[in-house]
Parts: structure tokens; C-alpha cells; sequence
């Protein structure tokens, strides 16, 4: 009865951690990995301590590299220290504004970062569009780690 609470609880944290990837105000990937835990709470444990190690690192680099993508990426697409700082202050304030505010808040920051610091409409925008392209890179990032952490859920409770 429990394993069996514990799995259908596990499913659920699942897929909010799945859809917690490409829905901001959800942690995605920490809800998966939290579906992986409740499995080790049941009789058979089907997981090592080193499995469960590396995910748990690997969940906290991803979580962490989300923020910082979208302003490594609006440098690498040409912008200045204006944009790079428009796009941090427009995650942190986008953050008050789920889920859209997350999304076009680096943007809008980095465009408006760069038009600061007086450089051309287009090269605002390119600096904008490099912040929307680290924000789906991070996107796929934490789908990819999620979808993972669900293969190995299912697989653990198919093998009983």
C-alpha cells in the first residue's frame, strides 16, 4: 500500500517536473529528481548512492546554469557589459512576472541594456535575441535532465 502511494506520488511529482520545464514558476527538475527519491524510500531501492549523487549534483548545476544562460548567451551573440547587466536585471525583475516575465524579461533587458549604452536598434535586438536563445537552450537543458530522471523512474518500477 505504501510503495504504491509512493509511486503514484512519484508520477505526479513527475510530470510537474516535466512540465515545471517549460512552465517557469515550477522547479522542474528538482521535481523529478524528487520523484526518484520517494522510489528510494520504498522496500527495494532501486537506485545506488552514486546514481543519486550525480543526480542530485547534476540537478543543481542545471537549476543554476538556467540563470546564467541567458546572459552567457546574450554576450556571445555581441553584447556589451550594458546588455549582459540588461539581461540580469530583467531575469530578476521577470521573476515577480511568471510565467511570461521570465521569459522576456532577459530580452527586453538586454535590448534596453544595450540602447542605454547607445548601441543601434539592431544590435540591441541581436543582443536581446542571444538572451531568448540562452533561455530556450536552458529550457532544453532541464526537459532533457527531467525526461531522463523519468526514464529511470519507470524503468525502476517496471522491473517489479
Amino acid at each position: 500500500m505504501l510503495e504504491t502511494a509512493l509511486i503514484i506520488i512519484g508520477v505526479v511529482l513527475l510530470l510537474l517536473g516535466i512540465a515545471g520545464c517549460l512552465l517557469p514558476f515550477l522547479p522542474g527538475p528538482p521535481l523529478a529528481y524528487a520523484s526518484l527519491l520517494l522510489l528510494q524510500l520504498s522496500d527495494k531501492q532501486p537506485f545506488t548512492f552514486d546514481f543519486m549523487l550525480v543526480l542530485a549534483g547534476t540537478t543543481l548545476f542545471v537549476v543554476l546554469a538556467d540563470f546564467y544562460i541567458p546572459i552567457l548567451s546574450t554576450r556571445n551573440f555581441g553584447g556589451t557589459r550594458g546588455g549582459t547587466r540588461g539581461a540580469t536585471a530583467g531575469l530578476i525583475i521577470g521573476m515577480f512576472f511568471p510565467p511570461f516575465g521570465i521569459i522576456a524579461g532577459p530580452f527586453i533587458g538586454a535590448m534596453i541594456g544595450e540602447l542605454i549604452t547607445g548601441q543601434n536598434l539592431k544590435k540591441a535586438l541581436r543582443s536581446a535575441f542571444g538572451s531568448f536563445i540562452g533561455f530556450v537552450g536552458g529550457t532544453l537543458m532541464k526537459l532533457g535532465l527531467s525526461i531522463y530522471m523519468g526514464y529511470h523512474f519507470f524503468k525502476a518500477i517496471m522491473i517489479t
